[in-house]
């Protein structure tokens, strides 16, 4: 028992441990014989719709409130007055404190590696061995390991927060994983080395491992276009940073998103500009000779904001 399953059950026993009646949702789905599997904060199950024959489970049941979506037929509502059942409102207390302790647990002890990895030192997208060396690269016999290139993500005190993997197939879906599936992610690499101050700012690990590796040291990537949020900007201006070149895919979701983030970094006195990217273009997939000019054009000659 840990530090979070003490404070856990002072609070369960001394606060809301004070009789229940109903049931909670697992209770519920047992009693009425429902077949289900749990993923993440769900149970998945057959679709209770009677108009609707679902052969593959389609609908989502949240552990706690009990409301279900079936995301086939778009069938919604509550368990427990599907059922015409009593809520154990003091069961949804008890869980929801219980999930808030699991994820302050989960954000206050760092993960550990897993045993008997194998580091990789491949060139996987034209990627320089010694590169995934220096961000320790993995792979890994376990199954949500297999066949990707897995990075540990660490936060500034040098934590692991979390793990990344690339499937080496692009025809896998999903491409990306992360684990834990709800983690937190910082920005990577976690510590910012910038060029006259300022770091270019990509979206993906991979956009930002191959601008590393091709000599843009100052490269980092927020993972994905709705990951960035103050907090992270202000970790950037104590580590000295007083300005963020975007770099996003080329696209409308890209180019929105930069502009968004523009916003922040005028809420956090960071100066920003956005690097205008080709349509269809994304910095993971830059050669050598065309990282080389977006540097030149940079922090070499400040007055060019676009990649021909």
């Amino acid at each position: 028992m840990d530090c979070w399953d003490i404070i856990f059950n002072i609070i369960y026993y001394k606060y809301i441990n004070i009789g229940s009646c109903g049931m909670n949702v697992e209770e519920l789905i047992q009693k009425k014989k429902i077949m289900y599997r749990q993923q993440g904060a769900d149970f998945v199950v057959h679709c209770l719709n009677p108009e609707h024959d679902d052969s593959n489970p389609s609908m989502r049941i949240d552990k706690i409130t009990g409301i279900f979506h079936c995301f086939s037929c778009g069938y919604k509502g509550s368990i427990f007055k599907y059922f015409d059942t009593p809520v154990s409102f003091l069961e949804q207390k008890r869980a929801r404190l219980k999930r808030k302790i699991e994820d302050r647990r989960t954000e206050s002890v760092g993960l550990t590696m897993p045993k008997d990895l194998m580091a990789y030192a491949g060139n996987f997208r034209n990627i320089k061995p010694e590169t995934y060396t220096k961000y320790e690269a993995f792979t890994h016999h376990e199954s949500q390991y297999v066949g990707r290139v897995v990075f540990p993500i660490k936060d500034i005190t040098g934590r692991v927060s979390a793990f990344i993997g690339r499937h080496m197939d692009s025809t896998v879906v999903p491409k990306y994983m992360i684990f834990p599936p709800k983690a937190k992610m910082p920005l990577f690499p976690s510590h910012a080395s910038p060029i006259l101050g300022r770091i270019i700012l990509v979206e993906g690990i991979f956009d930002a491992l191959n601008l590393l590796d091709k000599g843009l040291s100052n490269a980092m990537c927020c993972f994905g276009t709705r990951n960035m949020d103050i907090y992270k900007l202000s970790m950037l201006k104590v580590q000295g940073v007083i300005g963020l070149d975007i770099l996003f895919d080329g696209d409308t979701a890209g180019r929105e998103a930069a502009e968004s983030i523009v916003e922040l970094c005028d809420k956090v006195e960071l100066l920003s500009q956005v690097v205008q990217m080709p349509e269809g273009l994304d910095p993971g997939a830059l050669p050598v000779d065309r990282v080389k000019n977006l540097k030149e054009w940079l922090y070499d000659e400040p007055e060019e904001h676009s990649i021909n």
